[in-house]
């Protein structure tokens, strides 16, 4: 169905905007046609420029745990606008902010705000290295960390593989010290670590990957991380901008009981507002300025109203919800494989708590070389037949579905049946 709207709206973007768009998968071009511009949102659906609703699976890109626009979270942020939108200046929503993410986190001791999960990475990149005074940075094939330069960089497949960039514009010389590994692929850490341990400053993962769809960890493959990094003097670090208080109130490494050096937040921490949060030992964070020589600095770190939104958004997320958010995205990975199966269609859902991917492969996906085998192709033409009958999934076959509280049992109910639909198209 046409979006007349949203057409015009692409035209006039694209004179300005690279792309039209000002983050790249907004663009559609993974999936063919135009993208949705939206007008609002609310609960579990968004409402196009057309007026036409759609019910919502990329909830800002994870965030959206509550839903869109939840009141807590809107009069919150209301609440602290009328206050003044930002000082520079320390605040006591900063300090309970910080209180209350060291109670989820047993394995943050210390932390710093920042505006953006790039950010975070970026800098406790940047602490790893100071700490252990070491430069080789290990991160998997298929991760995507944010779009900073030393972690935009070409995967390698079991083996590693040093210092290709993975975007024009980053120098070689900036990714030498960038060290990627097959995810899930513990025999290929063990050799890196025999190989330059001494030299390895840190090893960053996303615990559940989800930049190339939903890939769980193996069992074992984390613990073999942290074992590796403390038996090296290496630092690990969990990327958990994306899990953290989305598979439970303290991430993923609360869901595997694993406790990393440092940790990056965002996303639901944030509760959609810019927010995003590294920490995690006190002595690694200790070398922080102004407590030492690692510098990172920011005007809208820790901002009151990102603040607000953050912790409205982490007090509402108690057992209840958690087991509500898990009941829900069960029976949507439940109706998905049962579409697929009455559709005859070769396909894997894999899913962790609320958050998933429908794989057109045959399964598991275990890597990004695995995941890069789907066939992109039919994911487009599903993921248009699912548009048109009213869903908005994620416009990559290699990005993660996220379910939301506000998600209801005719919610998935109705999304099954238009998948079943768009795979019978």
């Amino acid at each position: 169905m046409s979006d007349q709207a949203s057409e015009d709206l692409m035209r006039r973007a694209e004179r300005l905007l690279p792309g039209g768009v000002n983050s790249p998968v907004r663009a559609f071009r993974a999936v063919g046609g135009g993208p949705v511009f939206v007008e609002r949102a609310l609960g579990s659906k968004i409402w196009g420029a057309d007026g036409r609703d759609y019910i919502d699976y990329v909830g800002s890109w994870g965030p959206a745990i509550l839903g869109h626009a939840h009141p807590k979270v809107v009069a919150s942020v209301q609440e602290a606008a009328a206050r003044g939108l930002s000082y520079g200046a320390p605040t006591a929503l900063e300090v309970r902010f910080a209180e209350r993410i060291c109670e989820l986190y047993p394995s943050i001791e210390m932390l710093r705000c920042v505006s953006s999960g790039t950010e975070a990475t970026m800098s406790a990149l940047r602490v790893a290295r100071g700490f252990t005074r070491r430069d080789v940075i290990v991160k998997f094939d298929g991760a995507y960390h944010g779009h900073s330069d030393a972690l935009l960089v070409k995967a390698g497949s079991g083996a590693a593989t040093f210092g290709n960039p993975d975007s024009a514009g980053v120098p070689a010389g900036v990714v030498e010290n960038t060290a990627t590994l097959a995810y899930n692929d513990v025999p290929a850490l063990e050799a890196l670590f025999r190989a330059r341990g001494k030299d390895i400053a840190c090893v960053i993962v996303e615990p559940v990957a989800g930049n190339m769809g939903c890939v769980p960890p193996e069992p074992g493959f984390l613990a073999a991380i942290l074992e590796q990094c403390r038996a090296h003097g290496a630092l690990s670090i969990f990327d958990e901008v994306m899990t953290g208080s989305r598979l439970a109130a303290g991430g993923a490494q609360a869901r595997y009981a694993l406790k990393p050096d440092l940790t990056c937040l965002g996303k639901v921490v944030g509760g959609g507002m810019p927010l995003a949060v590294y920490g995690g030992r006190r002595d690694v964070m200790s070398l922080i300025a102004p407590l030492g020589p690692v510098y990172q600095a920011g005007t809208l770190s820790g901002n009151p109203l990102a603040v607000s939104a953050g912790l409205t958004t982490l007090n509402e997320l108690d057992a209840a919800a958690y087991a509500r958010l898990e009941k829900v995205s069960q029976r949507l990975v439940d109706g998905l494989r049962a579409a697929l199966e009455k559709t005859q269609t070769r396909g894997v859902v894999q899913s962790v708590g609320a958050m998933l991917t429908l794989f057109f492969h045959d399964g598991p996906v275990k890597n990004w070389n695995d995941a890069k085998a789907s066939d992109t192709q039919k994911f487009a033409t599903f993921h248009r037949g699912l548009l048109a009958r009213g869903v908005y999934w994620p416009p990559s076959q290699f990005e993660a579905a996220f379910v939301s509280l506000a998600h209801t049992d005719a919610d998935v109910d109705r999304t099954v049946e238009a998948a079943e639909g768009a795979l019978r198209a």
